[in-house]
């Protein structure tokens, strides 16, 4: 009989961290997890204690319990000056005095590399950022795009194993985000390290990590791939900052009946609000459906939509070429339709209208 072939192991984590913080009011109990190479985004509102994990990280604030562990080595008592790790801050934080050049070489400096050979060091990952130019130059002479670049390579001179990056995009005005944002992912593909990139800008955390974990009241709620988290939020939260209707209830077959909180006050006929989705669950369960899904009619419609509901108009805002409409009811919920519908249908605060969703567009999933 031949012998069985082992399944590879599977490999170390680049990072391994468990973070309990208790400060007064405010308690953070989280876990992280990174593989070599891998960008992890921190998503959250404010207050919920990104920045306090990425602090905790780094070694800037003690843990009340809990570990840092890179590469399987444990740092939780490490000095901060002695942790493999790199942070970027919010406002990059470069020494005004100092050339692009003496701002990178730094790091190596401290960890007893010669001057020539530092500012070699120095050099060689400013040209490879594109800096080439501008090594002599002091922070004040550089764009917010440039003085990133110098911060991320000041951040990787000391060859670390864990990246942290606090709100990197926070510094910079709009115009030049999306050039900005394509670079630094370019350059973090090339990092075999972890990554951790704290965000409260979901697109930030959509175009720059491999994984996100979204932290509420210093708890991750929710851990996945960019698209799996923008495609099935678990949190009223998520559900905003990706934009969707998002509904818990309970599933049987194909229709979903909402909790309470979901039926929002008075409009449509009596009892719980339902939803129909094109697959079958049973059990407690999310349902999310975008506002544009969502078609507004006069009249109660005939035909497709298998979700229909009467709701108020309770408020109207303009965005680009849309109108979002919110609607009170059973359920509550915003449709995005046109100015040329909105017109058409000559909507104002307080109307009552009818709502229709058709079932192949609901996502419903395991809640």
């Amino acid at each position: 009989m031949a012998p069985t072939d082992e399944l590879p192991a599977a490999p170390e984590p680049a990072l391994d961290a468990r973070l309990c913080l208790d400060r007064g009011d405010f308690n953070l109990d989280v876990e992280l997890r990174a593989r070599p190479g891998e960008i992890l985004a921190l998503l959250g509102p404010n207050g919920a204690g990104k920045s306090s994990a990425l602090r905790a990280l780094a070694g800037l604030v003690p843990l009340t319990d809990g570990h840092v562990r890179v590469d399987g080595r444990d740092e939780t008592a490490t000095p901060v000056e002695r942790r493999p790790i790199g942070m970027v801050f919010q406002d990059y934080l470069l020494f005004p005095h100092m050339s692009a050049l003496d701002n990178v070489a730094f790091g190596p400096r401290c960890q007893g590399l010669s001057r020539p050979r530092a500012r070699e060091r120095a050099a060689g990952l400013l040209a490879h950022m594109g800096l080439s130019e501008h090594v002599r130059s002091r922070p004040r002479g550089l764009s917010g795009g440039q003085a990133q670049r110098v911060a991320l390579a000041r951040a990787l001179a000391v060859r670390p194993r864990l990246l942290l990056l606090d709100e990197p995009m926070a510094a910079l005005d709009a115009s030049t985000r999306i050039d900005v944002r394509a670079r630094l992912r370019h350059l973090l593909e090339e990092f075999d390290g972890a990554t951790v990139l704290v965000t409260h800008d979901p697109l930030d955390a959509m175009v720059l990590a491999d994984r996100v974990a979204v932290i509420e009241s210093g708890r991750t709620v929710q851990q996945g791939p960019p698209a799996e988290v923008a495609r099935r939020p678990r949190t009223a939260y998520v559900a905003r900052l990706v934009g969707l209707n998002l509904f818990r209830g309970t599933a049987e077959g194909t229709t979903v009946t909402l909790e309470a909180a979901g039926n929002g006050g008075p409009g449509g006929s009596g009892g719980p609000a339902r939803v129909e989705a094109h697959e079958a669950h049973h059990g407690p369960a999310l349902v999310a459906f975008p506002p544009r899904a969502v078609a507004l009619y006069p009249r109660r419609p005939h035909g497709s939509p298998r979700n229909v509901w009467r709701l108020r108009v309770e408020g109207i805002e303009r965005f680009g070429d849309q109108v979002r409409v919110h609607l009170a009811g059973r359920p509550s919920l915003a449709a995005d339709i046109s100015p040329a519908a909105l017109a058409e249908l000559g909507l104002t605060r307080g109307d009552e209208v009818w709502a229709g969703v058709k079932a192949a567009e609901v996502e419903c999933y395991p809640g």
